[in-house]
């Protein structure tokens, strides 16, 4: 039996199942991880959204990014619009499509800028031509909205490209654009959620992006199943290939059995014949009649 299952193909269907199972196994804890992940910026994002509005100076720093721990915090802030080194964000969804993100700096009081996303509008005729934002108030101006950190290609997966036209750029370098003002600004950036006072037009404000668990949970579960389906699969082929065997061996020693017995006859069989193999002799026919007296010849 041993010769069986160490064949060459039960020997690579056992590697294949030492293999495999404990992948799956661990593709199953790895989705589960994703899982807590998940369920974990879903509970952060419904926290720091219902959280009491703060100024953005107790959460946000000159020279630092936004702490994960404090993104979709609202945030206040208080001074004036700089529409000279505002820029537009190439390839953003709204409500009516691809379009552009408004990235206007607001000056605060105390002369630090800050990145604000005023919202998004549409695109021009083509992607190179550069719509105008609708205008900005005039004064002080107060503006609420939730903290977000820093985009880079690493967590956009988007990339700054040469040749674009002036005032678009493809996402938030905050480090970029700190360069390019003539004043600190403040890490990371905010989305408006609200503003006094409230212009009109203005663009359309960026919906929140709900964070969700997704899938893993029940893919972790599938990855699991997979592992118990190739255990399972492999007992049964290990026992059908078991069985084969031993009916393969069974009707081999039937085989031989019935073998042996046609070989050697009953003893005597020829014997009960006569006349050569067949032991048959010739027919005795009938006893010619005698010639006795007062018979004659015919």
């Amino acid at each position: 039996m041993l010769k069986v299952l160490f064949s060459s193909r039960m020997t690579a269907f056992h590697a294949m199942v030492v293999v495999l199972v404990p992948a799956f196994v661990w593709l199953g804890f790895w989705q589960l991880d994703r899982a807590e992940m998940r369920s974990a910026a879903v509970d952060l994002q419904r926290d720091n959204v219902a959280a009491d509005p703060v100024p953005v100076g107790e959460l946000a720093s000159v020279g630092g990014d936004v702490d994960p721990a404090d993104r979709w915090r609202t945030v206040e802030a208080t001074g004036t619009w700089d529409p000279e080194h505002e820029v537009l964000l190439r390839n953003r969804d709204g409500s009516r499509g691809v379009g552009f993100h408004v990235l206007t700096p607001l000056v605060t009081e105390d002369g630090t800028g800050l990145l604000v996303n005023r919202g998004w509008i549409e695109r021009g005729e083509n992607a190179k031509d550069t719509p105008d934002a609708p205008p900005l108030p005039e004064g002080t101006v107060e503006v609420t909205g939730r903290l977000q950190f820093g985009e880079t290609e690493e967590n956009t997966g988007l990339h700054n490209r040469e040749g674009m036209p002036e005032g678009q750029i493809m996402f938030v370098d905050v480090d970029m654009l700190a360069e390019e003002l003539p004043y600190p600004i403040y890490g990371g950036y905010v989305e408006l959620t609200g503003q006094d006072p409230v212009p009109d037009p203005a663009p359309e404000r960026v919906a929140l992006q709900e964070e969700d668990t997704g899938m893993s949970a029940s893919y972790a579960v599938q990855w699991w199943v997979f592992a118990v389906v190739a255990v399972v699969g492999w007992v049964v082929l290990i026992r059908r290939e078991l069985r084969d065997a031993r009916s393969g061996a069974a009707g081999g020693e039937a085989g031989a059995e019935g073998g042996d017995r046609r070989s050697g006859g009953e003893p005597g069989a020829g014997a009960a014949h006569g006349n050569g193999d067949t032991g048959e002799g010739p027919e005795e026919g009938p006893a010619p009649a005698e010639e006795g007296p007062g018979r004659t010849r015919a």
